[in-house]
């Protein structure tokens, strides 16, 4: 018996991020936060790509093993993140993101912590009509609106 729709029926909502490293400059500040977010199951890690893009424009999966120099593999922890989910197709998108002599981490990943009201909201029948998020910038210049409108400040 095929458990797939099984698991597909207790799936999160999926993301995706394609993160740019300006010059390849990749110090690996930010993977333990990545690490510890697994491991708190708030996320999965479903592909995990890393893309360079040369000077003439040619844009290539990389292996990264130790970002921060320090003699470890850094991201052993995620050795075998391919779901087979990103696609040729999709690394070429990202890497028509960056200039030349960047790299680049693509992420996708399953928001875990969603799965619960996700598996509830599909045994309902209800749908996903509009999603998105809401740049950091926009929230600040709303906030900074409505301050500068408080009489009290």
């Amino acid at each position: 018996m095929n458990d797939r729709p099984h698991e597909l029926e207790e799936l999160g909502p999926i993301d995706y991020l394609v993160i740019s490293f300006p010059g390849s400059r990749l110090t690996g500040e930010g993977l333990p936060l990545l690490i510890d977010l697994v491991d708190r199951a708030i996320i999965r890690i479903l592909d995990l790509t890393f893309l360079h893009k040369d000077a003439d424009g040619t844009v290539e999966a990389v292996q990264v093993a130790d970002l921060d120099g320090d003699g470890r593999l850094d991201l052993a922890v995620f050795d075998g993140a391919s779901s087979g989910l990103l696609g040729d197709t999709d690394l070429a998108e990202a890497g028509a993101l960056l200039e030349p002599g960047d790299s680049a981490a693509v992420l996708l990943y399953e928001n875990r912590w969603a799965a619960p009201l996700a598996t509830a909201l599909r045994r309902a029948d209800a749908r996903m009509v509009a999603g998105g998020r809401v740049p950091l910038q926009d929230i600040v210049d709303v906030l900074d609106t409505i301050e500068s409108l408080d009489p009290s400040s």
